[in-house]
């Protein structure tokens, strides 16, 4: 359907596009650059910023909270991050969780550590910040839980029920205000545990449920039942490993290229070429 069809309520179309997020920005940005900005034109000035937000832009430099504050911008973000930085794996080089959170702290000033161990740890299977990962792999985990990451906090919740020996009856689907508890209770399970994993049928009953009250974004349904048919116990980073890798994700995402062309950017080639 088209975003100007009559049958989209203009309501419906504000809500779903989060056009009026952006224009509040772009007022705000100007009433504290008003200086600056309005040297140019205000015409001018409206159309470079959404201009910018359509071009992926406009989220270069900016605060954590803004470049999370829709899926636009965490989809720009990761882009961004993707040709800044690919040539890191065009060389080969091997990076640490520090360094990558430094690279990203280049882009986004306050982008918090947690977020890259998360990710890191996906990649590693555990919480060690000293071990050095390829730019390709930690790139799609990256991905992984920064656009999915409220959604992956709540399913570590669901796992951890699960692996305390909860019925699926019983697990109760965690509420914003008790997910950052209770991952932080997740973090201390043995790794023993965490390595038997639990019941892969179990996990994905108790996910798809879960799917029907989520009010953000998630990954495809179909791609989760395919990760967790692959065995039939699984560990909560190796399910979210199996999802970094899985094409149709990436699809969905739709910022980054197949693996297989990762590192390839004609555009971004030519340009240096010319440098």
């Amino acid at each position: 359907m088209s975003r100007l069809s009559s049958a989209v309520p203009a309501e419906q179309y504000l809500a779903d596009s989060q056009v009026l997020f952006y224009l509040n920005d772009a007022v705000t940005q100007l009433l504290d650059h008003k200086e600056e900005y309005t040297q140019f034109g205000l015409v001018r000035y409206f159309a470079e910023y959404f201009s910018s937000v359509k071009n992926s832009n406009h989220v270069l430099f900016r605060e954590f909270n803004y470049i999370t504050a829709t899926q636009h911008n965490r989809a720009s973000f990761i882009r961004v991050f993707w040709r800044c930085f690919r040539q890191i794996g065009k060389s080969g080089d091997l990076l640490s969780v520090w360094e990558y959170r430094s690279l990203l702290q280049l882009l986004c000033p306050d982008f918090p550590l947690e977020v890259v161990r998360s990710a890191a740890r996906i990649v590693l299977m555990d919480d060690t910040a000293d071990c050095l990962m390829s730019f390709s792999d930690f790139i799609y985990a990256f991905q992984l839980q920064f656009y999915y990451q409220e959604f992956l906090e709540n399913v570590q919740v669901i796992y951890q029920d699960l692996l305390a020996g909860k019925s699926p009856n019983t697990v109760i689907v965690p509420t914003s205000s008790s997910v950052e508890q209770l991952i932080s209770v997740a973090t201390e399970e043995n790794d023993r545990e965490e390595q038997d994993g639990v019941d892969s049928s179990t996990l994905a009953e108790c996910v798809d449920a879960f799917c029907d009250r989520f009010k953000h974004s998630y990954p495809s349904r179909t791609c989760m039942r395919e990760a967790l048919e692959q065995t039939d116990k699984v560990s909560y980073f190796s399910f979210l490993m199996s999802l970094a890798k899985h094409e149709s994700i990436n699809q969905t995402i739709g910022v980054l290229p197949s693996k297989e062309e990762l590192l390839i950017d004609p555009e971004l080639d030519q340009e240096l070429d010319k440098l």
